[in-house]
């Protein structure tokens, strides 16, 4: 798949990415800088159409690094100065490691030994017979080394580091390096932290910047998983961190009118399903509907992945009656708003497959608080209203106001009506709900 802005960019991020790259690109000192995004809101998606889009101006190496896979190597280090090896000629590999290995005895947990064994298997061709025994010599050093001793070469160990950042800035000297590191969300918690640390401490050097991409709650939860719940995890992390970019999940295609980025995938994964022949943003199936749901339950990209693949699931199995072109529109809301609460909401799914639940469970689902009276003159009640109207009915608990008290005939015409044709018997719309949870969990469905 070809991931760049021009071959999809329905979320209108470019403009993001543009001004990101401008950043990088300026003498600004924004590095570390950490691209902040809670799950499923397409992070890595957008990292890499980034890099793509900022590898047209060729004035950076840019390093993409998924840390989550990088985890069980066990030491930041270690993968970055790896990266910064790929970088160079294979005649000059050999030369940059001889140099950073001093260092590298002195910053790894495990000793040098564990870093040359990873550069290794990466079959640099020049990596010479007589360098692997010169290198091991070295790391069998370091692993040899106790306690005392590191202390007393602890000023040699400065000399060594400073010999490191000097390796490091002669490659970024002619063009300038950028890492993205990416899934560091996913990341073991010691490991996470440890990758902040070495940024801080190896890596602050000229022509050299950090892109951190990562959901910021999860990564302060990490910080006090290795510190404890007393240590203020922001201000730590504020101490590595220079500029933040928010991911959000809304976008102004227009500048008009601000769309939810993910009500903009729902409608073109819709669109685009083979599965599904009623179109769910129309008239039909108001679009309202499913955007409210959408934004009450604050879906991300990823959960509306799910909830579509989940629509598509139901009118597999349902042999194509569940989102029929001639079903009504009240089996048709019911049907989509029995998928949202097994998908989203479990608990609800249980209780009200149990008989026990709350009118205002459902009511939070489609946002509302109250049901107005029945709107006089040509106005309609919204389908939210009249749909929350029929299953009010048949709650038990906090129903009252949720049902009308004025014009009964005219919520029972309309419920009747065009909404469910010969009307609906009572328990009927629950009973809906509790037949395709038994479809959606494999089971033979009630009815």
């Amino acid at each position: 798949m070809n991931n760049t802005f021009e071959s999809r960019d329905e979320f209108h991020r470019k403009p993001v990415a543009e001004n990101m790259i401008k950043l990088l690109s300026s003498s600004l000192d924004i590095s570390p800088m950490m691209l902040d995004g809670s799950w499923g809101t397409g992070k890595s998606e957008f990292c890499q159409k980034t890099i793509n889009l900022f590898k047209l101006k060729d004035t950076h190496h840019l390093i993409y690094v998924d840390a989550f896979k990088a985890d069980h190597v066990g030491e930041p280090l270690v993968t970055l100065l790896s990266e910064i090896i790929k970088l160079l000629p294979e005649k000059e590999q050999p030369g940059f490691i001889k140099k950073i290995i001093p260092a590298t005895k002195f910053g790894l947990k495990t000793g040098g030994k564990a870093f040359v064994g990873h550069i290794l298997r990466q079959d640099f061709a020049s990596v010479a017979d007589d360098y692997d025994k010169d290198i091991q010599k070295a790391t069998d050093k370091a692993i040899d080394a106790t306690v005392e001793s590191i202390i007393k070469d602890q000023v040699q160990a400065e000399k060594n580091l400073t010999s490191l950042k000097d390796a490091i800035s002669k490659v970024a000297e002619e063009k300038a390096i950028v890492f993205f590191v990416d899934e560091l969300d996913r990341c073991k918690p010691s490991f996470a932290v440890d990758v902040l640390e070495v940024i801080k401490h190896v890596f602050d050097i000229d022509n050299v910047q950090f892109v951190l991409i990562t959901n910021s709650q999860q990564l302060r939860a990490s910080i006090n998983h290795c510190y404890g719940t007393d240590v203020n995890s922001q201000k730590y992390l504020d101490k590595f961190l220079k500029f933040t970019i928010k991911l959000s999940n809304k976008t102004i295609p227009n500048r008009l009118e601000p769309i939810f980025a993910s009500m903009t995938l729902f409608e073109k994964l819709v669109r685009e399903n083979q599965h599904l022949p009623i179109n769910l943003y129309s008239p039909k199936l108001p679009k309202k509907f499913i955007e409210s749901i959408i934004i009450n339950l604050e879906l991300s990209l990823r959960e509306v992945e799910t909830l579509v693949r989940y629509l598509e699931v139901l009118q597999v199995l349902t042999e194509g009656k569940a989102f029929s072109e001639n079903n009504y529109l009240g089996y048709l809301l019911l049907n989509t708003l029995a998928v949202v609460i097994y998908c989203f909401k479990p608990d609800l799914a249980n209780e009200i497959s149990n008989s026990k639940y709350d009118a205002k469970e459902i009511a939070n689902i489609l946002g509302i608080k109250k049901v107005n009276p029945y709107p006089e003159g040509h106005n309609k009640p919204s389908v939210h209203e009249v749909l929350m109207v029929v299953l009010a009915k048949d709650c038990d608990v906090n129903t009252a106001e949720f049902i009308p008290k004025e014009d009964h005939d005219s919520w029972d015409k309309t419920i009747n009506g065009g909404f469910f044709n010969w009307g609906i018997d009572p328990g009927y719309a629950i009973l809906e709900l509790k037949n395709t949870f038994e479809v959606l969990g494999l089971q033979p469905s009630g009815t």
